[in-house]
């Protein structure tokens, strides 16, 4: 049977926020746009059933204890997972470390917390709206253990390259909240993005390349090739994966 779709989901009261921090916080130039379309019943179930235990609205209110949501575990933050199958997958093959994965994305909210379900994955948290204001105001200093940033909108026209997410100043950001040694770890298959991403981490005093000849890095066994990655590569696109290192300063 064909999945059920829904245009507009109606979530009940712990269902995800359309717009979780509102308009106390102030508003930037949105590296993301928001998609709230195509929600299918069986996702639209996960969020109402799952959201209050394992979802959380980057409203901004509030610091994460991070220790508490994730028993322990050191944590890494995914920013952007799409329908979560590479999340789902991270999260089973290292139990230890917790994923807090956030996203815009609802179909892609609801599914990977079916996932997580489904296979038992109390490592992984879902986090909706800006990670900007999630770094900046609900994340305490040096508390991530990692960051991965795979397949950013790649913003192609250049009057818009002003969206693209990894710039210095984001960088910069994120550098307080990596602990030291924390891998900071981005993917995309879009040539000049790619460029972009290593001369802006090179250039970055709080980064170092874990490539000793300062380039690209080969996949690391823990990303999953992903449906999406796989069609890339099947009409000749060349992946980048860089991986830079939070300094010891």
């Amino acid at each position: 049977m064909p999945p059920r779709w829904r245009t507009e989901p109606r979530f009940g009261p712990d269902g995800p926020a359309p717009d979780p921090a509102g308009s106390h916080h102030d508003r930037r130039i949105r590296s993301f746009q928001p998609r709230r379309s195509r929600v299918t019943t069986s996702q639209e179930d996960a969020l109402r059933r799952l959201w209050g235990t394992w979802g959380l609205d980057i409203d901004g209110r509030e610091v994460l204890d991070l220790g508490a949501m994730f028993g322990g575990r050191p944590v890494v933050l995914e920013i952007g997972f799409g329908m979560g199958e590479a999340t789902a997958q991270m999260a089973a093959d290292d139990p230890d470390t917790g994923i807090l994965a956030a996203d815009v994305h609802t179909p892609g909210q609801g599914n990977l917390l079916g996932l997580a379900e489904r296979n038992g994955l109390d490592n992984i948290r879902v986090a909706n709206g800006d990670a900007i204001i999630l770094l900046r105001e609900m994340l305490p200093p040096a508390s991530l253990a990692g960051l991965r940033v795979y397949f950013p909108d790649p913003w192609p026209k250049k009057r818009h390259h002003k969206r693209r997410l990894i710039q210095p100043e984001f960088l910069t950001l994120a550098a307080t909240r990596l602990a030291p040694g924390a891998i900071l770890h981005c993917a995309t298959d879009w040539e000049p993005y790619a460029e972009q991403m290593l001369e802006v981490l090179t250039a970055h005093p709080d980064f170092e390349n874990t490539q000793p000849d300062g380039g690209y890095a080969p996949r690391p066994a823990f990303r999953p090739l992903t449906r999406f990655e796989g069609q890339g590569l099947d009409k000749g696109h060349v992946v980048h994966d860089l991986l830079f290192r939070r300094r010891e300063n």
